[in-house]
C-alpha cells in the first residue's frame, strides 16, 4: 500500500470511529422516547428511540473487523467506552448545575429528560461492552472458518446473536432498577430483538457494497485487511 493509499485508510478508519462514538452516544441520551411503527402491517413494534441509532453500531464495528481486522475492531469500542463515560459525566454536571430564572429549559424539565441518563449508560455499557466483544469475536471466527468468504454469514450470525445478549441484559438492568416497569418487560424485549434482527438482515447489501468498494480501492484480496 503507498503513501496515499494508507493516508485515505487512516482517514476512513477515523470517520467510521466518528460515527461509531456518535450513534452509541446519541442512543443514550434519546433512550426516553418510545414510539410504535407498524411494519407493512405484518409487525407493529413499541420500542425507544434509542434504539434507532444503536444498529449503526453494529455495522460499523463488521466493516472495521472485515476490513480493518479485530485490534482496530476492538479499539473502537473501548473508544466509544471512553466517550460515552463522558458524555456521562458533562450530563451529569449539567443537571447538577441550577437553572436561572430566565434559562429557557428550567432544571425539572432538563432532568426530567437527562436525569436518568446515568442508569441508562450504565445498563447500555455493561450490554454494550458485552455484545460488541461477541460480536467482533464471533465475526472474525466465522471469517477464519470460511477463510474470508461467505459475508453474509458472518455478518449476520454475529450480529443476531450479539443482539440477543445486548437487548436482555439492557432490559433486565433497566427493569432491575425500576427505570422501566417489569411488565413491559417481555414486549421491549421481543420488539427490540426483532427490530435489530430485522436491521441486520436490511443492512447485509450495505455490508457488500461498502467493503467491495474498500476492496477495490485498496485493492484487496477476499479476506485480506487493511494494515494500518
Amino acid at each position: 500500500m503507498n503513501l496515499n493509499s494508507k493516508r485515505d485508510a487512516e482517514r476512513l478508519y477515523l470517520v467510521l470511529a466518528g460515527v461509531f462514538i456518535a450513534s452509541l452516544v446519541s442512543c443514550n441520551l434519546i433512550f426516553q422516547k418510545f414510539f410504535s411503527w407498524n411494519f407493512f402491517g405484518i409487525y407493529t413494534f413499541e420500542i425507544s428511540v434509542g434504539i434507532l441509532p444503536y444498529p449503526i453500531t453494529f455495522l460499523v464495528t463488521d466493516i472495521i473487523s472485515e476490513k480493518y481486522g479485530r485490534k482496530k475492531a476492538n479499539y473502537v469500542v473501548v473508544a466509544g467506552l471512553v466517550a460515552s463515560v463522558f458524555v456521562l459525566g458533562v450530563v451529569l454536571l449539567a443537571d447538577a448545575v441550577p437553572a436561572t430564572s430566565w434559562s429557557p429549559v428550567d432544571g425539572a424539565t432538563f432532568h426530567k429528560v437527562f436525569g436518568l441518563t446515568g442508569m441508562a449508560v450504565f445498563a447500555s455499557m455493561v450490554a454494550y461492552l458485552t455484545a460488541q466483544f461477541i460480536d467482533i469475536r464471533i465475526f472474525h471466527f466465522w471469517k477464519k472458518l470460511t477463510e474470508g468468504k461467505h459475508l453474509w454469514l458472518r455478518n449476520n450470525f454475529s450480529t443476531i446473536t450479539s443482539q440477543i445478549v445486548d437487548t436482555s441484559v439492557v432490559l433486565l438492568l433497566l427493569c432491575g432498577t425500576g427505570v422501566i416497569d417489569w411488565e413491559k418487560f417481555p414486549i421491549l424485549l421481543l420488539n427490540g430483538f426483532l427490530f435489530k434482527v430485522l436491521i441486520a438482515l436490511l443492512d447485509t447489501p450495505i455490508l457488500y457494497l461498502i467493503t467491495w468498494r474498500l476492496r477495490t480501492k485498496f485493492n484487496l484480496s477476499v479476506g485480506e485487511e487493511i494494515l494500518i
